[in-house]
């Protein structure tokens, strides 16, 4: 899988026309919602009308979120995945052809039924988009795909509110009818492409539908909250949802007062940030190494505050100049550091956000997956309608400029992202790993996808060659693992608070503490029954000489109480790198001969934990490890 590209999955059916189908929903969406706004200006309202379609239409598109998310997600999680996604496309092209009516007849009331259709269409959309990439995704592939379908999203909502500006400026007269074409001719191309996805099984084809949306939404909440790590991811993802709409809804004004242009400079604000999150997006596999990597959620969270703090302070109140266009502005003092910020935020937001739906994909039962995000999609809204809310009091009641709303949702953002990191330290702990793990290595991953499990409970083990083995095996393994280390390894200052978050079990032998060793068994065990990977070093000591030393005969112990599979991993090239007991103590406290040494972990395929034992697991590591100490 080495030189795997994310950019393949465009040449493949399992992903191309689902990436298509969402592409093109959102590019409609925004071109119909553009096209409307061309409609008031070619029909000459007055400023007052187009100010109350401005606040009536967002509230028309996302009440169905509301009050239908929650039976979406039981049809998405009951019915075939491909047919209901041909349905609701072909739902699009019959909600466009009475969109396509109210152009032609300049009827706002028509055109305003619409909308919410096409609220209610996104809604039954929403809980099968993300649903279906596991099924149709390896999990190695779960990143990437999320980065290509975030990228594909943001691009299409920029390139869908252009396209749809433009329709009555360019077209005239002719506007109406354009506008028409242009819908049907998108909801009927999205279809065609539905048309193509491969069959994807039903989630939990024998569910029963639950018509109340109130008890549903109830339900499907708290299904969502079942499990910590994905309750705050989804909390994490509605956080993304109120960053983005109070960014996006004062760029308007932002470009106009702040930056001296008008609607031209706003469509370049907004496409600096959409090009920032798509390109994020993407780069989350790359800095992942293919794995659902939540280590780089904090990453996002402090480079979004990073640059929104700099936005502020780049530009803090108004400009005397005005009507500047797109070369105007670069041609300012100080506009280069305004691009920067705007591309640095939308980077940063889209390295938030994507580990943030692979997490939820990974870790959520398909039989429950696309009913939580049905609850992911009713608390964005909601977390939308607090964004849209907080915009008009902060800038009405409070009289904040733009750059001060900037510096508060900076603040805010610190505050919230704290709050996820102290009740998942995971995430935080994930974070600290990545980075100092690609900061002192070049790690290569070998096996590592094939043979480590998804799911379920497994024992893994591994030669011990330095005290960073712990946090090496975390950075590649997906998948949390319980670490069994020496209690020494687990006492060393700062590394303990990793360990403790991380649940590593201490263990001492019998001659040091009996009662320890007892307790560690214990845990293991524990961890085991309820199907977690839990990682030993059978050798139970650094090695001193480079080689591996006799495997002990705990890891027998183990898979007495609870034989479950045995998963085999050998550290390559950790013999000469740093913290190993090559050097001598002083030594390891000069610069290390081998900083960023080159490293690898390969797998083996699983053994039956009931037909082996220390010395047949001990034979596989070394043989797994050839001769690279």
């Amino acid at each position: 899988m080495a030189g795997h590209n994310q950019f393949a999955l465009l040449g493949q059916r399992r992903f191309l026309p689902f990436f298509v189908v969402q592409a093109l929903g959102a590019f409609n969406d925004n071109v119909y919602r553009q096209a409307i706004i061309g409609l008031l200006f070619f029909l000459g309202v007055s400023t007052k009308e187009r100010s109350i379609y401005a606040m009536l239409a967002p509230a028309i598109f996302i009440l169905p979120y509301f009050l239908f998310s929650a039976l979406a997600g039981q049809f998405a999680e009951k019915l075939e995945k491909q047919r209901l996604i041909v349905i609701t496309t072909t739902m699009e092209i019959v909600i466009m052809s009475l969109a396509a009516l109210g152009f032609l007849t300049q009827s706002m009331p028509v055109l305003l039924v619409a909308l919410f259709c096409t609220g209610m269409q996104s809604t039954l959309f929403g809980p099968v988009k993300y649903s279906v990439l596991p099924s149709i995704l390896k999990p190695e592939e779960l990143t990437g795909g999320n980065g290509l379908v975030e990228m594909g999203t943001s691009i299409s909502i920029l390139g869908g509110m252009i396209v749809g500006g433009m329709i009555f400026t360019l077209a005239g007269s002719h506007g109406p009818v354009v506008a028409s074409v242009a819908v049907i001719a998108l909801a009927v191309a999205g279809n065609i492409a539905a048309r193509l996805i491969p069959k994807v099984d039903a989630g939990a084809p024998d569910l029963k539908i639950n018509w109340n949306p109130l008890s549903e939404s109830l339900a499907v909440l708290r299904m969502a909250r079942k499990q910590k790590a994905v309750r705050n991811a989804v909390l994490g993802v509605s956080w993304f949802w109120f960053v983005g709409t109070i960014l996006t809804s004062q760029l308007p004004t932002y470009a106009e007062i702040n930056l001296g242009g008008g609607s031209t400079l706003y469509i370049f604000a907004l496409a600096l940030f959409s090009v920032g999150t798509g390109t994020g997006s993407l780069l989350c596999e790359k800095l992942s190494a293919r794995t659902v990597e939540i280590g780089l959620v904090p990453l996002g969270a402090f480079g979004m505050s990073a640059f929104l703090f700099d936005l502020y302070f780049a530009r803090t109140g108004a400009v005397a100049a005005s009507g500047l266009g797109v070369a105007g502005f670069l041609g300012q003092p100080g506009s280069l550091r305004i691009v920067v910020d705007l591309l640095g935020i939308g980077l940063f937001t889209g390295l938030f956000v994507v580990p943030l739906f692979a997490l939820i994909q990974s870790r959520t039962p398909k039989s429950e997956m696309s009913r939580v995000f049905a609850a992911l999609n009713i608390q964005n809204s909601g977390f939308i309608v607090l964004a849209a809310m907080a915009g008009l009091l902060t800038q009405s009641a409070l009289g904040w400029s733009v750059p001060q709303l900037f510096l508060a949702l900076a603040i805010a953002n610190v505050l919230v992202a704290g709050y996820i990191f102290s009740i998942v330290p995971e995430f935080l702990m994930r974070f600290l790993s990545w980075v100092m793990v690609h900061a002192l290595y070049r790690l290569r991953r070998t096996g590592i996808e094939e043979h480590v499990p998804d799911e379920g409970a497994a024992l893994i083990v591994c030669n011990h060659v330095s005290y960073m083995d712990a946090l090496i095996l975390a950075a590649v393994i997906p998948r949390p693992v319980r670490f069994v280390m020496y209690y020494r390894i687990f006492n060393i200052p700062v590394m303990r608070w990793i360990f403790r978050t991380a649940k590593a079990i201490p263990i001492a032998s019998p001659k040091e503490d009996a009662e320890l060793m007892q307790r560690a068994f214990d845990a293991i065990d524990a961890a085991l029954a309820e199907g977690e990977l839990v990682c030993i070093f059978p050798e139970g000591a650094l090695t001193r000489d480079g080689d591996i030393a006799r495997f002990r005969s705990g890891v027998e112990k183990i898979l007495a109480r609870r034989p479950v599979p045995v998963v085999p991993l050998a550290l390559k090239g950790m013999w000469s790198s740093m913290w190993s007991r090559r050097d001598t103590r002083l030594g390891r406290m000069r610069v290390p001969r081998r900083f960023r040494a080159h490293i690898e972990v390969a797998a083996a395929p699983a053994i039956d934990g009931t037909a082996t034992d220390a010395a047949a697991l001990e034979a596989r590591v070394r043989a797994l490890r050839g001769g690279e100490a």
